[in-house]
């Protein structure tokens, strides 16, 4: 008979580091979808050149391709980073390119009205970004953006091609050695299930929090 308690705890372990990664690659992924959100509705074509750039380089190519140069070729420009550093670069930007769209499109679909009454009360358009037309955009935003962070918790996965000791990578080590499959990967399959639900319930809290007030006001 095996005693699954110490293995089962393996996993819960693994699954602390699967939270650091989903946690920080999200923060990281909001600052980054945000600063090229912005940057592609620049009025200036270098920003929004940067801000393409950024994009579809980062939604054009793998994320297993992204973990192995954030890991394994940095290291040869003198960036060195730990296993949970890349795995939080690669994830975190990667899934920053896909808000950085929700972001742009979220700011493009505030009414022209909005805009126009912006000029008539005379503000700069960083006081009209901050002040009127981001307040009423982000809720646009939030449905995609709590799918996104469930997309990048599933996607911390391939942190275990660099040996990062997440919840999938010690259930391969629990599989090989107690030769059994069901139980470690049913046991992962809840947790990540568990994980994305609760993103899911806060992803709902915040947006009926940030919609109060504005119902009649978007154009």
């Amino acid at each position: 008979m095996i005693d699954w308690s110490g293995y089962i705890g393996l996993i819960l372990q693994g699954a602390l580091v699967t939270l650091q990664l989903t946690v920080m690659g999200s923060a990281l992924a909001v600052v980054a979808a945000f600063a090229a959100g912005l940057g592609r509705v620049s009025r200036f074509l270098p920003v929004r050149m940067l801000a393409t750039t950024y994009i579809e380089f980062f939604r054009g190519t793998s994320i297993f391709v992204q973990l192995f140069w954030a890991y394994f070729v940095l290291p040869f420009a003198g960036i060195t980073l730990s296993p949970l550093q890349a795995g939080v670069l690669a994830l975190g930007l990667n899934v920053g390119a896909y808000g950085a769209e929700v972001v742009r499109g979220a700011i493009k679909a505030i009414g022209r009205e909005q805009r126009e009454a912006c000029v008539a009360l005379n503000l700069t358009r960083l006081q009209a970004m901050r002040h009127i037309i981001l307040p009423q955009a982000l809720p646009l935003m939030l449905p995609t953006f709590g799918n996104n962070a469930i997309e990048l918790l599933k996607g911390t996965a391939v942190v275990s091609l660099i040996s990062l000791n997440d919840m999938t990578f010690q259930a391969q080590v629990v599989r090989a050695q107690t030769g059994s499959t069901l139980i470690p990967f049913v046991t992962i399959l809840l947790l990540y299930f568990a994980m994305a639900w609760v993103i899911s319930r806060g992803m709902r809290w915040l947006e009926r929090r940030v919609t109060r007030g504005l119902d009649g006001v978007r154009a």
